[in-house]
């Protein structure tokens, strides 16, 4: 049995640092034998950089995913090329750097095919994830059997179609972005395991891992201004997946929310 654990929207210094505490012990603890991670908040709460990347990486993570904030740091337009442990959205335009999914190697020796998406309901418009989910498949082609997908997007329903829409393709499509852990976790019929949002990985006492004062106030008076990652003792969200490496069918799939001290 293959074990894959997906990390929650890694956000600011303090998500990066609570990966820093508990990773390698959850990772252990687990047994888990590849660990992704979606990145796309982990410089100062909006975007990455190559060093923050670089320190999730150390911290014990084999894959980053990214988002809709992938290039709000521009040091990333050239840092995504040198780093092929970096996803960003394979529905990205033509042309733009980095790559949407890669094959890396599990500690098990196992293969194991991890791919990025971007929604576009409520989002800025890109290209069809649907179809850029079919071109992938279609380029994987089956070998590796296990194909993980991040659907990094705003809304529930668009995540959960194409969790069907995949059904029975991919071994597992986790949703990122809302920062809300879902309780929907489940198996679908075709062997593919889903969730609508793994959640977070930062301050427990915030707004989405940013100070809840600075958010509060945006909401009272409407006067945009800088959003700063919070501070305070953090939790770990994501998900285990377990899956049949032979057949790429996911046997099953478990939330996680582990608090900083828990481990």
């Amino acid at each position: 049995m293959l074990r894959i654990l997906f990390v929650g929207d890694v956000t600011g210094s303090p998500g990066r640092r609570a990966l820093g505490k508990l990773l390698g012990d959850l990772r252990s603890r687990l047994d888990a034998h590849l660990v992704v991670a979606n990145g796309e908040n982990a410089a100062g709460g909006l975007g990455i950089t190559g060093p923050t990347a670089a320190a999730i990486l150390d911290s014990g993570v084999d894959v980053i995913t990214l988002g809709n904030h992938t290039f709000t740091k521009k040091d990333m337009l050239a840092y995504i090329q040198s780093e092929p442990r970096i996803l960003r959205p394979a529905n990205y335009p033509p042309g733009v750097p980095g790559r949407g999914w890669g094959v890396f190697e599990a500690t098990t020796g196992e293969r194991v095919a991890v791919a990025n998406l971007l929604g576009r309901t409520f989002m800025a418009p890109v290209d069809c994830p649907f179809r850029a989910a079919d071109a992938v498949v279609a380029e994987i082609g089956g070998e590796p059997a296990v194909l993980v997908f991040d659907m990094h997007a705003e809304a529930t329903s668009e995540k959960a179609a194409i969790g069907w829409y995949l059904d029975g393709r991919a071994s597992a499509v986790v949703g990122t972005h809302t920062h809300v852990q879902t309780s929907d976790e489940r198996v679908l019929p075709g062997g593919t395991a889903y969730i609508t949002d793994a959640g977070m990985t930062g301050v427990h006492d915030s707004v989405l891992g940013l100070d809840k004062h600075q958010v509060i106030e945006r909401f009272l008076t409407q006067v945009t201004g800088k959003f700063t990652p919070a501070e305070g003792p953090t939790t770990l969200q994501g998900v285990l997946v377990e899956i049949d490496p032979a057949t790429g069918r996911a046997l099953g799939i478990r939330r996680l929310s582990i608090n900083e001290g828990e481990i």
